[in-house]
């Protein structure tokens, strides 16, 4: 029979076992997001109140298309995980896991969304 401390059992793993995987998650995600936001700014700004033509065409070029596909993308990730963090910590019983299966299904279809957005405009 092995013997283990409880500081032994704690490291590395939360009271879930998830906790740090989904601190280091948090952490990539705010990181990647303070170095695109700026790009997505600066490449968004040109084409704000272009005529439809305009938009298509500017959205048709690779590097605003990509920005904007993994601004968004990376936004909806943290977007998912922040939430699902404040359900797991203000709501209880049953409610805690339909509205965290609803939180996910919710980023990954507005996800989807924005992907077909931009691949239609870049097309």
């Amino acid at each position: 029979m092995a013997y283990m401390t409880d500081r032994k059992r704690a490291v590395g793993n939360g009271a879930a076992k998830t906790g740090t995987e989904h601190h280091w998650q948090m952490i990539v995600t705010s990181c990647a997001l303070a170095i695109l936001v700026p790009f997505f700014v600066f490449t968004f700004g040109p084409a704000l109140g272009g005529t439809y033509e305009e938009i298509i065409a500017y959205y048709s070029r690779p590097y605003p298309a990509i920005v904007a596909a993994l601004t968004m993308l990376v936004g909806l990730i943290h977007f998912r995980g922040g939430v699902q963090t404040l359900i797991e910590d203000y709501v209880h019983g049953m409610a805690r896991k339909v509205l965290i299966i609803g939180a996910i299904c919710l980023s990954y279809g507005a996800a989807a969304v924005v992907l077909f957005a931009i691949v239609r405009l870049a097309l």
